[in-house]
């Protein structure tokens, strides 16, 4: 019930373009702290940031002289309010209580009052090294695509669902962007949409968190570019194949896998997993070969349904029989599961 209604939430502030949920401290340095070795003397990007509120602009304001960074910027967008952008190339010096005095830092507005599309952010991404943020959720397509089309390295949040975009599981296809280290999480995010369902009040008030602005939202993944020790880790396999723990699907020639840990060491052919297998996903070891998603049959061929599994779905198990679907027969019934990823063992 929770998960349902949290991603429910996201969907409603995507729709209303009200993309303002701000990232815990806490979550930004559990994953960065995996990436430190990248930050040395790099110019880093929050470029959809609001530094008094951001907590990836204080994590590398504070940590400035430690990452032995070069420079950070931080730019900020506001329908109501002049854009405006922040540039630290020092360490800060620290109020008592360890928070960031704004006012001892430049505050410089720009030109063009737009957000990270605008002529005067492109040409600081285009002087940045690594980006990293949390970015809108309305804009996430067109985000990936600005941070491709100009070759940047960056770190960014966003939902699990971002996996089953066509643009974007072309780029995990193709080894440009992959999800680590912190995988399918549930995380909290500080926001100025106010959720009031019973689930989040009740989880917010057992937190001691202000309602109106927080809410835990389920599947959120970390998107990145840069290489990472976890990347090159090779999966342990320790089953063996047999056609009885592993069902052949009825239109396609592929075994089924419900969990990603029971991929069998010894099986050569396609095998279709959960797209939780991103997490382990290592290129040296496995290949992908496509997403399966309930609009992508044509690209990998799976076969219309049969007439008569086509009258059960729809007759006796009340639901749509879309051609395209896979599906299997268990226990004589037709089976169609949720989004799955077709890969492959590269042999050695």
């Amino acid at each position: 019930m929770t998960k349902k209604s949290s991603n429910a939430n996201l969907r409603k502030a995507n729709k209303n373009k009200n993309d303002e949920f701000y990232t815990q401290l806490s979550d930004i340095e559990k994953e960065l702290w995996h990436y430190k070795e990248h930050f040395k003397w790099k110019t880093i990007f929050c470029n959809c940031d609001d530094p008094k509120e951001s907590n990836f602009f204080k994590y590398f304001a504070l940590n400035f002289t430690h990452l032995g960074l070069k420079k950070l910027i931080s730019t900020h967008y506001e329908t109501e309010k002049p854009s405006y952008k922040l540039e630290i190339t020092d360490w800060l010096d620290l109020n008592n209580d360890w928070k960031i005095d704004l006012s001892d830092i430049q505050k410089i507005n720009l030109k063009q009052n737009w957000d990270f599309r605008s002529p005067e952010c492109v040409e600081i991404l285009k002087s940045s090294d690594i980006v990293i943020t949390n970015p809108p959720f309305s804009l996430f397509r067109e985000y990936i695509a600005q941070l491709m089309e100009f070759e940047k390295k960056f770190i960014i949040l966003w939902n699990m669902n971002a996996i089953t975009y066509k643009e974007i599981f072309k780029l995990i296809k193709e080894n440009k962007i992959w999800a680590w280290y912190w995988f399918n999480m549930s995380l909290v995010f500080k926001s100025t949409y106010e959720n009031n369902l019973v689930a989040n009040l009740k989880f917010c008030e057992q937190k001691w968190y202000f309602w109106k602005n927080y809410i835990k939202t389920p599947a959120i993944n970390w998107f990145t570019n840069i290489e990472t020790k976890k990347r090159h880790e090779e999966m342990i396999l320790y089953k063996t194949y047999n056609e009885k723990e592993y069902p052949k699907y009825d239109n396609y020639d592929a075994i089924n896998i419900d969990k990603v840990k029971d991929i069998p060491t010894d099986y050569d052919g396609f095998m279709w997993v959960p797209i939780t297998f991103l997490d382990k996903y290592n290129p040296e070891q496995f290949e992908i070969i496509w997403l399966w998603i309930s609009n992508s049959w044509i690209e990998i061929w799976v076969k219309p349904y049969k007439e008569e599994h086509k009258k059960y779905r729809k007759e006796v198990q009340k639901r749509w029989a879309v051609d395209g679907d896979l599906y299997m027969i268990k226990n004589w019934i037709v089976d169609v599961p949720y989004a799955r990823v077709i890969i492959k063992k590269i042999l050695k």
